[in-house]
């Protein structure tokens, strides 16, 4: 698959392989797969998510990462994160550098995801899915990591309040289990290798 030779994406695979990733432990959620892509654009970091179309089955109209449930011919959760990122988007497998994986999210629609970390060219010529992606979104990590565009919610979830994150972008909410792997990637970024935002 694609190599990288950048500093800050090279320190973010040492990040990730450096780490135990923690697994959701539940037989009756689906399994389901997503990709996280992080590539530099006019000198800035950015991560590729989608804003769903009214036609998917799951989570109409939100903004998601590409991914998918997995399917029976999947050789393992890799493969459907290459496979659905091929699908809704265009990206070729063999032009996705996978970097690591981030912990397991369990979703409300009952889903167990497994989250992968990757990097691609760029730039790149995408194909979104006219059935299943109604917007590309290009998400500068500055963007994400300004907390004037995180937001705090409280929910009530299995009979007690829980405080969850937010993030917004070009008037577009990400929330939910996207929202927690935002987080998870956010924390993990090595921010001391990005000045004021522009890649190395």
């Amino acid at each position: 698959m694609g190599e990288t030779s950048e500093p800050t994406i090279e320190a973010l695979r040492q990040i990730l392989s450096a780490r135990q990733t923690k697994s959701v432990d539940d037989s009756s959620l689906k399994p389901a797969a997503v990709m996280v892509l992080l590539y530099s654009k006019n000198g800035e970091y950015c991560i590729l998510l989608n804003k769903r179309t009214e036609e998917v089955e799951h989570h109409k109209g939100e903004i998601s990462f590409p991914g998918g449930a997995r399917d029976p011919e999947d050789r393992d959760f890799l493969d459907t994160a290459l496979r659905e990122t091929y699908e809704e988007m265009g990206i070729r497998p063999a032009d996705v550098a996978v970097l690591g994986g981030l912990d397991d999210v369990a979703t409300r629609s009952q889903f167990g995801v497994k989250v992968f970390v990757g990097t691609i060219p760029y730039p790149y010529p995408f194909k979104p899915s006219s059935v299943e992606i109604a917007e590309v979104l290009e998400v500068p990590v500055r963007g994400l990591l300004d907390p004037v565009n995180r937001r705090e919610e409280v929910r009530w979830m299995n009979g007690r309040t829980a405080k969850q994150y937010c993030y917004t972008f070009g008037g577009h909410l990400i929330f939910g289990a996207t929202a927690q792997m935002v987080m998870q990637f956010l924390d993990l970024f090595p921010r001391d290798m990005v000045k004021e935002g522009v890649a190395n």
